[in-house]
């Protein structure tokens, strides 16, 4: 970091520099470019980038990394299974982070559990056999090296008591489904509800940092559990987004949605579901999730 220091102030050099390991930056040292760097974020590819590759059954399956489409065709599944086995648990391994792998296996299949809910730490660590102290260690373990995320609630002005935690997800719905395990006892409805909320989710981030639109990305949930998926909080406006992985239409879904329109009057509310109409449930547009995700830049 020293040397690219050097040549950006006596040559004018300009450099692109990737990583994905906070924690590996900061063994570098303090200096880190400050003042002299533009810091950007990339996410998993993008419905716009995949362009007529896109297709919402196999993003569902398999999720959006980039090998995905370009190295792997017919061996996703494998692909996955190797990315979860080769990056993720073995940088842990050398970065020297857990000195206890089986430990640290079990929290990440009991953390895939909480894809898309508000976390427990004293389940999962009940769950993993370990101390909650460890749980909440291995949290910070892979929000370092941009392996999951938390969403905060979004309290701004709230007229009423709400959750007090944030929601969890993996960066990816494709790394979240090869770490959740499937038997017999298990639906696939279990594991497509939080894969297609992710999906929107990482969608909505990537066009929101993408574009520097600015918004600030919560959930919403109130103390008798009215929640919404997604709210987007901007200079330009407040979007509110509930997720279903329903093909039909049900009122049931526009609870959450209608209480915070309540609360937020001036807020868009959108109801994405796997159906193939578009329409208005009152304040509501229903829109079919296809070709949200399609036009995310639209909805911002």
């Amino acid at each position: 970091m020293n040397e690219v220091h050097r040549l950006i102030t006596n040559h004018s050099f300009k450099f692109i520099l990737t990583g994905s390991s906070a924690r590996s930056l900061k063994k570098l040292g303090s200096n880190l470019l400050a003042g002299r760097a533009l810091t950007y974020r990339m996410y998993p590819l993008t419905c716009e980038e995949l362009g007529e590759k896109f297709s919402l059954l196999k993003s569902l399956e398999f999720g959006h990394l980039p090998a995905i489409y370009s190295d792997y065709k017919g061996l996703e599944q494998e692909y996955l299974d190797a990315y979860i086995k080769t990056y993720i648990k073995e940088e842990v391994q050398q970065e020297g982070l857990t000195r206890n792998m089986m430990a640290f296996s079990r929290f990440l299949e009991s953390a895939s559990f909480s894809q898309g809910s508000v976390l427990n730490f004293a389940e999962i660590a009940r769950e993993a056999a370990v101390e909650r102290k460890v749980v909440e260690s291995y949290f910070h373990i892979l929000e370092d090296l941009l392996i999951a995320y938390r969403i905060p609630v979004f309290n701004k002005r709230a007229k009423r008591k709400l959750a007090a935690h944030p929601k969890f997800y993996f960066f990816d719905l494709g790394v979240f489904k090869t770490l959740r395990p499937m038997g017999p006892l298990d639906t696939p409805e279990e594991a497509n509800g939080p894969a297609l909320e992710t999906l929107v989710l990482q969608e909505f981030m990537a066009i929101n940092h993408y574009h520097a639109l600015g918004y600030e990305i919560y959930y919403w949930r109130t103390a008798n559990k009215l929640e919404v998926d997604l709210v987007l909080y901007g200079k330009k406006k407040i979007i509110a987004i509930e997720i279903t992985h329903s093909s039909r239409f049900k009122k049931d879904k526009t609870k959450g949605l209608k209480a915070f329109l309540k609360d937020y009057p001036q807020a868009e509310a959108y109801l994405f579901y796997t159906g193939s109409q578009r329409y208005f449930e009152d304040e509501i547009q229903v829109v079919p999730v296809q070709d949200a995700l399609r036009s995310v830049k639209d909805f911002l």
